[in-house]
């Protein structure tokens, strides 16, 4: 007697990338506030803190890098959509 049949543990590829892909995306706007709220601890020796205009250029920094993120996940979510649709129109 043998049990039940052993099916592999697989996930195609193109499932497990966008699988990925959305995790990032989700995880964007988290690592958005992480990355927003480093000025605040910013700080010299004397406790004066750091000047405004480099928290300003740091925030705005961060929010260039996280639209560029954004933008490449999801043009790379869409390629992939787009693929599997081809594939299945075939």
């Amino acid at each position: 007697m043998s049990g039940p049949p052993k099916t592999p543990i697989f996930l195609e590829r193109a499932s497990y990338k966008q699988r990925r892909l959305t995790d990032a995306a989700r995880l964007l706007p988290i690592m958005g506030a992480v990355l927003w709220a480093i000025p605040l601890l910013w700080g010299d020796d004397d406790g004066a803190g750091v000047s405004n205009a480099h928290a300003l250029i740091y925030v705005f920094g961060v929010w260039v890098v996280l639209i560029g993120l954004s933008a490449l996940i999801i043009n790379r979510l869409q390629d992939d959509d787009t693929a599997a649709q081809s594939d299945s129109a075939d």
